[in-house]
């Protein structure tokens, strides 16, 4: 289910009811804490929030580097967190497992149905570990330079 919306809001708006309360309080979560100088924006059919251009330079794509996104997918719902690929998976898992609730996950996307499926507090915290700066850094750092 790729959206074509080009903002936020017209993307919220298309969802169905049910879908459409996950999708916003996920969001309200993370943008209460998203670190300063992320960019909330539609892209690849979702929203997504990432570093600017103008912070991270080129890009291999020629998009923003993605930090965080957020979806509604054909069969659950999506929410991507770059921030734990590689080195952080593990314990974010840890974390998220240790809440007693179920986690669906590939390397960075955790699929939910209703946001009661999250904990919300564990989701919160991993959004406000990386400041652009320090996301940045790692993916240099993933990059080799």
């Amino acid at each position: 289910m790729r959206s074509q919306a080009s903002t936020v809001e017209a993307y919220l708006d298309e969802l169905p009811a049910d879908r459409r309360e996950a999708v916003a309080a996920v969001r309200a979560v993370v943008l209460a804490n998203l670190p300063e100088g992320y960019e909330e924006a539609m892209a690849w059919g979702m929203i997504t929030y990432s570093v600017p251009l103008s912070r991270s330079g080129k890009t291999y794509n020629g998009q923003p580097l993605g930090y965080v996104a957020l979806a509604a997918q054909k069969n659950h719902l999506s929410l991507y967190l770059m921030g734990v690929y590689g080195d952080r998976e593990q314990e974010f898992r840890a974390e998220f497992e240790a809440t007693g609730r179920k986690l669906d996950m590939g390397r960075s996307c955790v699929r939910f149905r209703k946001a009661d499926d999250l904990p919300l507090d564990v989701i919160g915290r991993e959004v406000a570990r990386h400041s652009v700066d320090d996301f940045l850094a790692k993916v240099r750092a993933a990059r080799g330079g």
